[in-house]
């Protein structure tokens, strides 16, 4: 008998799980409750808010450039045609890559509604005509995805804040744009929103990237503050109400003003109308269900990935762990192994980082050396006229092998992948110094920074190996 699972969801982890679980001869049933498929990245995550960076950058390419015989000029924006084109490529991606998918796949049944557990293997779907449905699986995946979280911030519920998705997607710029936020999505969208055109006030509640190496967070606020952010940090806001069409924000240093407000502070797991209590599956405090490296929940025959799990919320993450829950759901024995996980944020300079900090290898008890090269010694960065960054590397006293990169430059999240190979087959710094890089790459500098354990890179010529 042909084993059948349930995939809830139709993003990364979902289709992954379904390609998979068929390749595997099982059969699926994908069931979606929005009109879309392709979850978070393709439709209002990682694709359309490349787009607008790209768009910001060359906008303040235009603006502000390094060199002395090309003339700087105020660029011809036009927003609404922008934020076509932008859904126009995310409509083709995700036709491109989940929607024509399906077609063709006689294994793979879609099914439109919103899913919760009944028992640990039987689902209720309410379809979009109101009728419930029973669908009886073998075995159960679910990557239902997050959704922005909203702070419980007096006065915020009631006035039209934005989230990610109204700020990728909007046709009008605004004069002054407030964000609330430190991480990965208020910093993207603060600074493309500043090169756009408008006046941009950033609020952390603590320090920029807080969560990461402090001399990231440094020197991205640094250029920030250079492109004219305001960074208001440890705001310690105390309420948001509205002043006719102005947000009004109140916090430790006062009150600021602007005619649109984006909350950017972080996601938060769509599990809430699952029942999965009924099931038998385990959620942590943050609602994010409780998974093992098998993708596995509390209930034997029911396993998670991407957002709505336990994991990094990243799409690679999610894809790789919905591929791996197939192999797991039909007999096999994969595992997710999550030691050495790139990662980047794509401002710019890019912010790009793998393995340990200083701080979170010597919490494990290990002994550490660290470098930190300015890009002001990497010969790629001084002839593009781009020397504000750095990279740094963290390796273990005792063998020199590398344990963590965090990098501050243009290109850093290619460049990480480097430093990811390097960490996966177990590299000393001394091992990446020697080895051949080509010359006037931003990749040299992780050989650059490697040979820093024990040489003045000042005193060495080009390319000195």
């Amino acid at each position: 008998m042909t084993l059948h699972i349930a995939v809830v969801g139709s993003g990364s982890a979902a289709f992954a799980c379904a390609l998979k679980a068929v390749e595997r001869g099982a059969r699926v049933t994908m069931i979606e409750g929005s009109d879309r498929l392709g979850g978070c990245c393709v439709n209002v995550g990682c694709v359309p808010s490349k787009i607008l960076i790209r768009v910001a950058q060359l906008a303040e390419q235009q603006r502000h450039n390094p060199f002395d015989g090309l003339a700087d000029h105020e660029p011809q924006l036009h927003r609404s045609l922008i934020a076509r084109q932008q859904q126009a490529r995310v409509d083709a991606l995700r036709h491109a890559k989940y929607e024509r998918l399906l077609e063709g796949q006689e294994n793979i049944q879609l099914l439109r509604g919103w899913a919760s557990f009944v028992d640990a293997r039987r689902l209720q779907v309410m379809q979009p005509d109101g009728k419930p449905l029973i669908v009886e699986a073998d075995r159960v995946l679910l990557a239902t995805g997050s959704s922005p979280h909203i702070p419980d911030l007096p006065g915020l519920e009631n006035t039209p804040f934005w989230t990610s998705t109204e700020a990728l997607f909007a046709e009008q710029l605004p004069e002054h744009l407030l964000v609330m936020g430190s991480s990965v999505v208020a910093v993207e969208l603060a600074q493309a929103y500043r090169r756009l055109g408008a006046r941009v006030t950033l609020f952390a509640r603590h320090t920029l990237l807080y969560r990461e190496e402090p001399a990231l967070g440094r020197g991205l606020r640094e250029q920030f503050e250079k492109e004219g952010i305001e960074v208001v940090e440890n705001a310690g806001l105390e309420a948001v109400s509205r002043d006719g069409d102005q947000f009004v924000l109140t916090g430790a240093g006062g009150q600021w003003r602007g005619d649109r407000l984006l909350v950017a502070t972080g996601r938060r797991a769509n599990t809430a109308s699952l029942n999965l209590e009924s099931a038998g599956v385990r959620t942590n405090d943050h609602g994010a269900i409780v998974v093992d490296d098998r993708l596995q929940t509390t209930a034997d025959t029911i396993y998670a990935a991407g957002d709505c799990a336990t994991l990094p919320q990243l799409v690679y993450v999610a894809a790789a762990a919905g591929s791996r829950a197939a192999i797991n759901m039909t007999g096999g024995e994969a595992r997710l192994n999550l030691d050495v996980l790139p990662a980047v944020i794509f401002t710019d300079p890019q912010v790009a980082t793998v393995g340990w900090t200083e701080d979170q290898a010597r919490a494990k008890g290990l002994e550490t050396v660290s470098r930190t090269l300015s890009l002001e010694d990497v010969p790629r960065a001084l002839a593009n006229f781009e020397t504000h960054g750095f990279v740094k590397m963290v390796a273990e006293a005792s063998s020199g092998r590398l344990l963590g990169a965090q990098i501050l430059a243009p290109e850093a999240g290619d460049m990480i992948q480097t430093a990811a190979l390097a960490m996966h087959h177990g590299m000393t710094v001394r091992e990446l110094a020697d080895m051949l890089f080509p010359y006037l790459t931003m990749s040299e500098a992780l050989k650059l920074c490697a040979q820093t354990f024990d040489k003045d890179v000042k005193k060495l010529s080009c390319c000195a190996g």
